[in-house]
């Protein structure tokens, strides 16, 4: 399966939008190119981004107001709150910690 539609870990897509939002707010659209353009492919699809952005919402990982995009429209832009800083440093070192061990066990098993 290629990349931009292979599964993502539980948690990734939290991880990913999170990282996105770490040097500025966005607006969904843009969220989704970020993660798309730094990850050589990773497609995230309206139907997993929004309700992902509405969970991060609801836990006050990120925050959100209502703006104009780069092409005059009205959009949702989120940021991080200082919740969401922290969750996004530990979670990332736990992640950064089960990808060592899936990759030691890959070449050991």
């Amino acid at each position: 399966m290629p990349s931009s539609q292979a599964a993502l870990l539980p948690g990734t897509l939290f991880l990913l939008i999170l990282k996105s939002l770490a040097r500025g707010s966005l607006h969904g659209y843009a969220i989704a190119k970020r993660i798309k353009n730094a990850s050589d492919g990773i497609e995230i699809e309206d139907g997993s981004l929004y309700p992902a952005l509405n969970r991060l919402l609801v836990k006050g990982l990120v925050h959100a107001e209502w703006g104009t995009s780069e092409n005059n429209r009205r959009a949702r832009f989120y940021r991080l709150t200082p919740e969401g800083r922290k969750y996004l440093e530990a979670e990332s070192k736990e992640f950064n910690r089960l990808i060592r061990q899936i990759q030691l066990a890959m070449r050991t098993v």
